[in-house]
């Protein structure tokens, strides 16, 4: 696996299986190529599984088509789109059988997500309304001024009936969309299938902290345009379904407002009121459903290191249709007539592909292979690894294996920390941009995974043994996996990497100065440096409160310092390079230029800061990705196998990774 490898890994997406389950559409992310192309984010291409079993593409090339749905007839399949001419997002419908695509929506703002009316004759959909004539116009003079979290426009849940039938020689009128006048800001719809209601995802406001925080689903009558109930949930929540008959709703969420992460299955009735819990004390989270019958659903639970379907009755019974596995499945859909489940799984030996199921075999089959040049790539062994913490907590992650491995030999680590926390590790393809998996393999190292206390995949409670004790226990985790690894005979103690994003990242500014002796570089992503100025730069200061610490800074400052990183950066010893999106809201950039600006005064340790310019918490674009990849291979290959002391030099040699033409271009 090479850095260019890595660049150009593509993956399939999502799935949506046409009601009569005769066809199946999926979306496939297509990376751009550094230097041959306009930079900016992967490709989103539309492709359809046919009758005959073959893959056509449908809408490929420069696109980015998303929310790809059928219509209920089954014949037409429609998707979001900004194409040459529009200028905002638009819905666009094609046939299923292929042609080219009909854009039958537009809005002044934009179509968000939507959902079609059983009749397909109306589509709901969210949507800012338009800012007022005289701000746009007092802004173009020079006015441009912010009110910070006041002048945000909630969005809107708009009803229309799309143009499936424009013709330039008639003059028929096309009615605008209208919205509903419901409390809030809408995060997702859903059409209830006999067309009387909506079911709407609404938060108080627009801010990120709101719509994870105090989002609750409302039962609204479409004629009226009332809302007559109320699901009263507790903090997250995630996706939500009508049952076939209307009369009651499924969704995943929490029971409890201090639950890390939404991951419980839940069923209410289409009136509202305080959902049933139909899996208690489930050993993982859910994270998808549909509805096969008026009595049962298809569930998917990420437990452990993998996952599984379950079918689940509305009065808790469940019975594997996929058990845990050699596949991690990612999502799945499915036409409950037909029986016919498509599923977007990984395995360590390749990315996200397309596989397919019969709900009565249950036997996956693979449709994609989305990259072919795999199969020539020599790939490292992968496996699961399972040790105890210092207090006796079983824990478990991924290992990677150095490829090649020589009996006896010790090797360097990479200890690769996941954000959240409330994520986990699945045993499935570990290789991206920032977690850099098999291409970190090939170059002699080991690469580990850890799930430490506070991930999900394990039910809520071990998801919450992580709250109230920043950086405690839970990074005392990340020791204790070295630990192990290094007692395995596997891993040269002197020689430890860590690197991680966002939480991951606070993970890592941690271990490189509170426990710096453990380990001998570190590469830190969009992370937390103080806790007390990221409180006070957030965009999401509840969610840190309700899921996260417990308390508020100004309850016990003192503690709040004493787990901030910066605190400890007289300890630091470790080289560290930093990397920061330069327009995260999430975890503001000055975290990352506080711990710089400590280390660099002290003098003590190497440290270099990087920004990203027009990237947030997460870099989207193929050349920062690809910069990225490159920065943090050649950081640790200098620290952990090369040479120490001095920094490798700032700037990086691209010329490898130039198309021949771009290269002679550049001389």
């Amino acid at each position: 696996m090479t850095p260019l490898d890595v660049a150009r890994i593509r993956a399939v997406t999502s799935s949506a299986v046409s009601p009569d389950g005769a066809r199946v559409a999926y979306t496939l992310a297509v990376p751009r190529r550094p230097f041959a192309e306009e930079d900016g984010p992967a490709w989103q291409e539309l492709h359809v599984l046919g009758p005959d079993g073959c893959s056509r593409p449908f809408v490929t090339g420069a696109v980015n088509v998303s929310d790809v749905k059928w219509l209920p007839d089954g014949c037409r399949l429609s998707f979001r789109q900004k194409r040459a001419g529009d200028k905002e997002t638009a819905l666009y419908v094609i046939a299923a059988d292929g042609g080219e695509a009909r854009r039958v929506l537009t809005h002044s703002t934009g179509v968000g997500g939507y959902a079609w009316s059983p009749d397909g004759e109306r589509v709901a959909f969210l949507a800012r309304p338009q800012e007022p004539k005289s701000v746009t116009e007092a802004r173009e003079k020079g006015f441009k001024a912010q009110v910070f979290e006041e002048d945000w426009r909630a969005v809107k849940v708009w009803l229309a009936r799309p143009d499936f039938t424009s013709d330039a020689w008639t003059d028929r009128p096309i009615s605008k969309p209208q919205p509903l006048n419901l409390p809030g800001s809408a995060h997702a719809v859903e059409w209830s299938p006999d067309g009387r209601q909506l079911a709407v995802a609404l938060a108080p406001t627009p801010g990120v902290d709101d719509e994870l925080m105090r989002q609750r689903i409302h039962v609204v009558e479409v004629e009226s345009e009332k809302v007559s109930g109320r699901i009263e949930t507790p903090g997250k929540v995630g996706v939500f379904r009508w049952s076939p008959d209307s009369q009651h709703i499924a969704l995943i969420g929490t029971t409890e407002v201090h639950d890390p992460r939404e991951g419980r299955l839940l069923v209410v009735g289409r009136e509202g009121g305080v959902p049933r819990e139909l899996v208690v004390d489930y050993a993982g989270h859910f994270t998808l459903l549909e509805w096969v019958d008026e009595r049962s659903l298809l569930v998917l639970g990420q437990t452990g290191v993998t996952s599984e379907l379950l079918r689940v009755t509305i009065t808790g019974e469940s019975t594997p249709v996929v058990a845990p596995g050699a596949m991690v499945l990612d999502s799945f859909s499915l036409a409950a007539a037909r029986g016919r489940v498509a599923m977007v799984g990984e395995t360590p030996a390749h990315p996200p592909e397309l596989f397919e199921l019969s709900l009565d075999e249950a036997a996956a089959r693979r449709i994609t292979t989305s990259n072919p040049w795999l199969a020539e790539v020599a790939l490292a062994s992968q496996e699961v690894v399972r040790h105890h913490a210092r207090d006796g907590l079983e824990l478990e992650g991924i290992l990677i294996r150095p490829l090649h491995p020589e009996a006896g030999r010790r090797y360097p680590l990479l200890l690769v920390v996941h954000g959240g926390p409330e994520a986990h590790e699945a045993n499935g393809w570990k290789t991206t941009y920032s977690r850099l998996g098999q291409l970190a393999a090939a170059r002699g190292f080991a690469v580990f995974y850890p799930n430490y206390r506070g991930s999900t995949g394990r039910g809520v409670t071990f998801s919450k043994l992580g709250q109230a004790d920043y950086a405690g226990a839970e990074f005392d985790d990340l020791v204790d996996a070295v630990e192990h690894l290094v007692e395995t005979g596997l891993v040269d103690r002197a020689r430890v990497g860590v690197t991680g994003g966002s939480y991951g990242g606070y993970a890592t500014a941690w271990c490189a100065t509170a426990l710096s002796e453990h380990f001998a570089a570190g590469v830190m992503f969009v992370g937390i440096s103080d806790q007390i100025s990221k409180f006070g730069t957030t965009d999401i200061p509840n969610e840190m409160y309700l899921v996260h610490a417990r308390k508020y800074p100004w309850e016990d400052w003192d503690w709040f310092l004493g787990r901030s990183p910066i605190r400890h950066a007289e300890k630091g010893r470790t080289p560290l390079l930093i990397l920061h999106g330069k327009e995260d809201t999430r975890v503001h950039p000055s975290q990352s230029l506080e711990l710089y600006r400590y280390l660099k005064t002290l003098g003590q340790v190497p440290v270099r800061l990087v920004w990203y310019p027009g990237e947030g918490h997460g870099n989207r674009n193929a050349a920062s990705r690809l910069d990225y990849t490159l920065r943090t291979l050649r950081w640790f290959e200098h620290y952990l196998q090369g040479p120490r002391g001095t920094p490798p030099p700032y700037a990086l040699d691209y010329s490898p990774y130039r198309p021949p033409a771009a290269a002679a271009e550049a001389e």
